[in-house]
């Protein structure tokens, strides 16, 4: 018995080493982690278990026979995040590049199905050039089944992709179906087609950092949620994240000890708006105060800077943050913004996370480059995802809430559970300047008379009593008791439930 297990500890060492000494060398000189290291890195210590380590490719073509190596270029297994389970498969770029093979899929999908029958997080580490041309259509078949995965697992357990070297082709389309994507910054990209291909066919120069790499993707595409400097940031940060998601949609959000009371008050947000209603003031610092502890992951902080999204906790449990960001384009709403908030929204009703949302928005960004850019459609994604969101919902207007953003920003018109508004807020159809001039255009030659019916105008609507007056703002509220408010909120609506009419789905204005 004991030359056997040495025989299998022997067979555990070579599937271990992956692509061997000298490939796993160029790995860390490109400044990369190995799928084990990043493993064991994301992982409680000790946790995790492996699934599949002997499995290898059965592809005959091009002398691939002759290539064989345990693993076949995939780490698959589970283990825990800070004592929660959860499912993860790392990409070896030392093993033919990372490349998926037929064997290789059928390793990542038999994590998908464990993920989805115990209802667990599944994360995904890409590190990989693309489907294994060797063996042609087997490859692309293994990719049609990890997609189909990606959608029935969708809004049933979390699913996260971390890009953490190349991911090109095929391989692209699995991340862009998960709820979050991150990269590392300089080592990592993401296209469908490589620079040399954009140069064949389209006769464009471009690096494969200028193409797809995190910058591309955290601030013009979109495609990325974050970036991180290096892999063990990257990691640290995506255990972090895990710590405020539910395991599924049907468990509940964690709820963690804290040491913050609910009911703290805070004299500094009652001195946070600026006393010119166009001065601007950071909206992070009023999450940040309410929130337990400051803790606040930030979700897309780098694209649509005038929206923020992200999550945080309340007596240790997690809330999702919607806040319009004053000092960005003045928080007004455009189609970037709508359908970041719009995601996120869908997200957090996907997995029973409530929503508090910050409003200052004095409407929808004007032009001809917005209206080209589908702005109606965009913005109606926003709209969408709040009124069919069915987990608690709790609103706070500390400032503007102009026209139909003041609609969209989770109103009571649209699903609102509990809406407060700051002395400060200025809930109207427009600002003074603009509706006085059209209202009273015939004195639009006289000053004396324009500044008095501005005065008139901004005493009459420009408050959050008129409001409050027809039962849209439940109650207006002193800032300093900001936390407090949205804490008994969301205690009192942790029983709400809501009964929707029976459908397949809906036909969200995509």
């Amino acid at each position: 018995m004991k030359h056997i297990v040495e025989q299998l500890d022997q067979r555990r060492a070579e599937a271990r080493l992956g692509g061997g000494e000298r490939r796993i060398a160029a790995q860390h000189t490109r400044g990369k982690l190995t799928a084990r290291e990043r493993i064991e890195l994301l992982l409680d210590d000790g946790s995790f278990e492996e699934f599949d380590s002997f499995v290898e490719h059965r592809c005959t073509d091009f002398g691939m026979e002759k290539a064989r190596i345990p693993g076949d270029g995939v780490v698959t297994g589970w283990g825990t995040v800070n004592g929660r389970q959860v499912f993860v498969f790392a990409k070896d770029f030392t093993v033919f590049g990372g490349s998926l093979s037929e064997t290789h899929a059928a390793k990542i999908t038999k994590i998908q199905d464990m993920a989805l029958k115990t209802r667990s997080p599944i994360i995904g580490l890409f590190d990989a050039g693309g489907a294994r041309i060797q063996e042609g259509v087997a490859a692309l078949g293994g990719y049609g089944e990890v997609f189909k995965r990606n959608v029935v697992a969708s809004g049933v357990i979390p699913q996260i992709s971390v890009i953490m070297g190349p991911c090109a082709g095929g391989d692209v389309y699995s991340p862009a179906m998960t709820d979050f994507i991150f990269m590392v910054r300089d080592t990592s990209y993401m296209f469908v087609t490589g620079p040399d291909v954009v140069k064949t066919v389209t006769n464009e120069t471009v690096t494969a950092e200028e193409l797809g790499g995190a910058k591309v993707h955290t601030t013009k595409s979109s495609v990325a949620d974050g970036a991180f400097d290096n892999d063990v940031e990257c990691l640290l940060q995506i255990r972090r994240l895990i710590d405020f998601l539910p395991a599924n949609n049907a468990s509940g959000v964690p709820e963690w000890p804290h040491h913050d009371a609910g009911e703290r008050l805070d004299p500094s947000l009652d001195t946070l708006i600026p006393d010119h209603p166009n001065k601007p003031y950071d909206i992070k610092e009023l999450v940040a105060k309410v929130v337990d502890e400051g803790d606040f992951f930030e979700i897309q902080e780098s694209f649509a800077r005038n929206i923020v999204t992200g999550f945080g906790r309340i007596e240790g449990r997690t809330v999702g943050v919607v806040a319009n960001q004053p000092m960005v384009l003045a928080g007004v709403l455009d189609a970037d913004a709508s359908r970041k908030a719009a995601r996120f929204v869908r997200f957090c009703d996907a997995f029973e996370i409530p929503i508090v949302t910050f409003v200052d928005v004095p409407g929808f960004l004007p032009g001809t480059s917005q209206e080209y850019g589908g702005l109606i459609k965009h913005g109606a994604k926003l709209l969408f995802a709040y009124s069919e969101a069915t987990v608690p919902l709790v609103t706070v207007i500390t400032r503007k809430a102009f026209g139909g953003a003041y609609d969209v920003m989770a109103s009571k018109h649209v699903g609102g559970d509990v809406n407060y508004a700051w002395p400060s807020a200025q809930i109207a159809v427009m600002g003074a300047k603009g509706a006085v001039e059209i209202i009273f255009r015939a004195d639009i030659d006289d000053p004396e008379k324009i500044a008095a019916r501005t005065r008139e105008y901004e005493e009459r609507f420009l408050s959050p009593f008129v409001a409050a007056e027809r039962g849209y703002i439940d109650e207006v509220i002193a800032p300093r008791s900001t936390r407090k408010r949205i804490a008994r909120a969301l205690a009192m609506l942790r029983s709400k439930h809501v009964e929707t009419p029976a459908k397949k789905h809906d036909n969200l204005p995509l």
